[in-house]
């Protein structure tokens, strides 16, 4: 368990706070693309404490400004995309996407003096399918080049969930390889829907999972965070290895339905300390997703991007299903099942209360580079996989595995080759 104070520091995000500081040193993906296209309204978002407003010019440009104008505190996002920038609907101040005010209409000569005004702006980027902010101090570092956000449109889905708890137990689920052989089980095979045989066997990852319900778990300090390794006994002489990822300071890839070819990433975005996105991600590096596995990307999401099952309907659970079909009885969608998990703890968890155990030392390593993420940034040091060289903006070692392997092979010694063959590539 750890004290209140250090759950606070890890929770807290909101504009001042340690975590929050953290925080905004690195990229943070605010909407998706879709909902910001061309000729779009403007959004009314808040992300890390902060209301904002987030819009596109009519050059294409994303921007990301203080919701409230700044002559008297209007709330901008129902404005004009107009004439470079975003109109205020009261008296007429015009904004560009750097927070300048480039027209006061009621004023002689539009405004003598608006040059003396900057209203709060921070840079956005657009990237796989995802519109990306910057919201900390001084020039913004590199946003990685992640595979999921470079390979084209065609190999990659994106979609966005909100879960009404805090963002650390969302992602610390990400880093739970244990729940896999609980939470997400399918009792009948037949009806898996994302039925996957393991290379190496003959037999679903399902299957394994449930085989062998206690894995030895390692875990290995990366330059962008956690490589996580989990081993459970497969077929005889095999063992069934899956390597996934914790990456600094609110993101994780794992196997998902792509791997083997690619991987899945959720990426935990505080609203505030009580409610977040999650970012979910899927790519292929070799081929263009199919339109049913995009489907099921985005099942039982509603228009707005909530679950249709949730803790007002008690997440539809149905117990005699229990007995037959799912270990939880909440259908066989994953993230209804996350969020069952992650929001029944509380819209924060109270840590002072739990008792981890020895597998939970993925999530133990996550939340001391987390920590020490904040002292470097309380130091004026720059945090662990804040990018700032293009060359070191490639990441070959950031590898997903979920496969059988001979028992005679190190597992870390074939992570290592799969990197390898990577580079090579």
């Amino acid at each position: 368990m750890i004290t209140a104070e250090e759950n606070r520091l890890l929770t807290q995000t909101c504009p001042g706070t340690p975590c929050g500081e953290l925080m905004r040193r690195y990229w943070q993906p605010v909407a998706l693309g879709e909902e910001l296209p061309a000729g779009g309204a403007p959004l009314k978002v808040k992300i890390l404490g902060e209301e904002l407003v987030l819009f596109r010019d009519d050059q294409g440009r994303p921007g990301l400004i203080g919701l409230h104008c700044s002559h008297r505190g209007t709330d901008l996002s129902y404005g004009r995309i107009e004439d470079g920038g975003l109109r205020c609907l009261y008296h007429g101040w015009l904004y560009d996407v750097c927070g300048r005010v480039i027209d006061q209409p009621g004023e002689p000569g539009g405004g003598a003096n608006k040059g003396a005004i900057r209203h709060l702006a921070y840079p956005c980027q657009d990237a796989g399918g995802v519109v990306f902010t910057y919201m900390g101090p001084g020039e913004p570092p590199l946003l990685p080049n992640y595979e999921f956000l470079t390979v084209p449109e065609v190999q990659r889905s994106v979609t966005r969930i909100f879960y009404r708890c805090n963002y650390l137990q969302g992602n610390e689920g990400n880093i739970d390889p244990v729940h896999l052989s609980f939470l997400h089980q399918s009792l009948n095979e037949a009806e898996v829907v994302y039925k996957r045989i393991v290379p190496g066997t003959g037999t679903t990852d399902n299957a394994l999972l449930a085989k062998d319900i206690a894995p030895t778990i390692e875990v290995e300090v990366m330059d962008y965070g956690l490589r996580i390794y989990t081993l459970r006994g497969a077929e005889s002489n095999k063992t069934y290895l899956r390597v996934t990822n914790f990456i600094m300071p609110n993101l994780s890839a794992f196997g998902g339905s792509t791997v083997g070819e690619g991987y899945s990433v959720h990426w935990h975005v505080p609203i505030d300390d009580w409610c977040h996105w999650k970012y979910v991600f899927m790519f292929s590096r070799e081929r263009a997703l199919s339109d049913d596995l995009r489907k099921k990307h985005r099942a039982d999401i509603t228009p707005d991007y909530r679950l249709s099952r949730e803790a007002a309907n008690r997440y539809q659970q149905d117990r005699d299903s229990m007995l037959t079909k799912t270990f939880t009885g909440m259908g066989f969608n994953f993230q209804a099942h996350d969020a069952f998990a992650t929001e029944s703890q509380g819209l924060i968890q109270d840590r002072t209360s739990e008792h981890l155990v020895t597998s939970d030392k993925a999530i133990i390593g996550a939340r001391k580079l987390l920590q020490s993420g904040i002292e470097d940034v309380k130091q004026g040091r720059q945090p662990r996989h804040r990018i700032s060289d293009p060359q070191a903006n490639q990441f070959p070692h950031l590898t997903v595995i979920s496969e059988a392997i001979p028992n005679a092979t190190h597992w870390k010694d074939y992570a290592d080759k799969l990197v390898e063959k990577t580079r090579a590539r």
